[in-house]
């Protein structure tokens, strides 16, 4: 009743049209036209299955097809209404900027209002999620309830184990042992408030340590396994290395590895490197589940675990840890690599540090530096450290 009493009220205001600017009347004849059509169309857009006309029979749908159709689609053609068209050109712009106004909102909850720990933590649920359905659920299959919570008791049991690790290296370096806190850093006067605050805080992380390793033993040790917990030695292996490349505590060890390791391709950009290289193998790994998975036809779950998993990870990479490691290599490779003969020549030993030359840059007056050595003095200097002679290039 509503829309009909809406259309007697723009028929009866016609004769006020020619009052009008041309411009303003046609503008007012479109929207009257484009009222119609909606009231005209309303037959195929009933509830049912089928549109109503086709319920009274296939004769009456084309005859009203045939007899309606045309009219409104010339009636539209010669009074487009303004708004209309406007938003039939600006879709395609709309949907663009809402794509890029969604993925901004992601990427701030992502990167300031979410912490970095909970969105770690849903990255890890996410992809152990996906590990369900690809190596407990027969590669794919959704028919495996028993196996559904594997993830969210794998991911309990990585989270104690980080937790016993971050406990016992924050043992390991701490300093100060005293249970007593002094009012100031030269003052002997103890604080009575924050001394028993700090006596109250040691004992509660050592009785939650005890009572995580007793669950631990409980659980591993003595065998008293969850039900339907069983996951295989697969999924251990992709999972746990997947938590130790997302993970804080691990991830800071990371760096110390590749220090150790001493690998020379590196030039000294271990903590520069390290990053990189677990993103790429986070990236990856969630990549290849997110394939097998829409093999299989589960494209909502994928679309939304690829998105997280390996989006946003690819996009934090290239903007952060990917960016400042090509900023260094860019500075570097302005100077060039010295050749084993050089090195020889040398007598294999860097001018900043005395250290023996296993891979060395040149510059451009000819003296041989670590990579590392040379960034350093770099940052100080644009001078080379032995001349004193300005770093000047052939471009």
């Amino acid at each position: 009743m509503g829309m009909i009493t809406r259309v007697r009220g723009r028929l009866r205001s016609l004769h006020t049209l020619p009052k009008l600017q041309p411009e303003e009347r046609d503008e007012k004849i479109a929207e009257t036209v484009c009222l119609l059509s909606v009231l005209f169309l309303l037959p195929y857009c009933s509830k049912g299955h089928t549109p109503l006309l086709l319920k009274l029979g296939g004769v009456w749908l084309v005859t009203y097809s045939c007899l309606v159709l045309p009219v409104l689609i010339s009636a539209n053609y010669k009074y487009p209404v303004r708004w209309l068209r406007m938003l039939l050109v600006n879709i395609p712009g709309m949907f663009s900027n809402f794509f890029y106004l969604f993925n901004s909102y992601i990427h701030f909850l992502a990167t300031n209002f979410i912490s970095q720990f909970y969105f770690s933590l849903w990255l890890q649920l996410v992809f152990f999620m996906m590990c369900d359905r690809v190596l407990l659920c027969n590669f794919g299959g959704t028919n495996c309830p028993q196996k559904k919570l594997t993830g969210l008791y794998t991911l309990m049991f990585y989270n104690v184990l980080a937790y016993c690790v971050s406990y016992i290296k924050e043992l390991i370096e701490k300093e100060d042992w005293s249970p007593y806190v002094n009012m100031t850093h030269h003052s002997n006067l103890k604080h009575v408030a924050m001394s028993a605050t700090k006596i109250v805080l040691e004992w509660t992380k050592a009785v939650t340590f005890i009572i995580t390793v007793t669950f631990m033993l409980l659980v591993f040790g003595l065998e008293q396994g969850l039900e339907h917990y069983q996951p295989t030695a697969l999924y251990t292996i992709v999972t746990w290395t997947y938590y130790m490349c997302t993970e804080k505590v691990f991830v800071q060890f990371f760096p110390s590895v590749l220090v150790f390791l001493r690998l020379s391709c590196l030039e000294a950009l271990e903590f520069l490197y390290a990053p990189v290289l677990l993103r790429y193998y986070t990236i990856t790994v969630a990549a290849l589940m997110g394939l097998i998975l829409l093999f299989y036809g589960q494209f909502r779950f994928t679309f939304i675990a690829t998105y997280l998993t390996v989006y946003l990870r690819t996009k934090d990479l290239v903007g952060n840890s990917l960016k400042q490691l090509k900023n260094e290599q860019a500075v570097l490779n302005q100077f060039r690599l010295a050749s084993l003969e050089e090195i020889e020549n040398w007598d294999d030993v860097c001018a900043v540090c005395l250290s023996p030359l296993n891979r060395a840059r040149v510059t451009p007056c000819q003296h041989l530096f670590h990579a590392d050595c040379l960034r350093q003095c770099l940052n100080s200097s644009k001078n080379c450290p032995i001349c004193k002679r300005e770093y000047t290039f052939i471009v």
